[in-house]
């Protein structure tokens, strides 16, 4: 793994420590603890996104979708089973996980559903009115501006 200095990032700017923490997280993150299960992340419009994930085999009672730490945090635990069958094949793995998804601020979690052995998080960017870009009017001065001195 190759490591970065964020020395000069740190000296050059307040409040961007969470997007380094951030980066080294994904840099560092082992790809084969990464692959089960399969997701997808789309935009499904101008501000909005949806998290599909592959849970053949799971119910939605064994599925658990939480928000925390500005992330969507996604788990799983196949509750035991009791019969005595004996596969001769086992294809469609069941097995525990934990799949983690960092957010981006103003991204809110609308909600989630299951269907047909997939798993979608539905997300909405609410960028607030005070952050929005706005038109600023541009005050027409006929003639030369006049300069008034105020009394101190």
């Amino acid at each position: 793994m190759r490591s970065f200095d964020r020395a000069p990032l740190y000296r050059a700017s307040v409040g961007f420590d969470r997007m380094a923490d951030l980066m080294d997280r994904a840099l560092s993150a082992d790809s084969a603890t990464q692959s089960y299960p399969p997701y997808n992340i789309e935009k499904t419009g101008e501000d909005s996104y949806r998290i599909s994930i592959a849970v053949a085999g799971f119910a939605a009672d064994d599925l658990n979708v939480e928000l925390r730490d500005g992330s969507v945090i996604v788990s799983a635990k196949k509750a035991e089973e009791d019969d005595d069958r004996s596969f001769l094949h086992r294809g469609i793995a069941t097995r525990a996980f934990e799949r983690r998804f960092t957010l981006a601020e103003h991204i809110r979690v609308e909600g989630a559903s299951h269907q047909d052995g997939m798993l979608h998080i539905d997300l909405i960017r609410e960028v607030p009115e005070a952050l929005k870009p706005r038109q600023i009017a541009i005050e027409r001065v006929e003639g030369a501006k006049r300069v008034e001195k105020l009394d101190s």
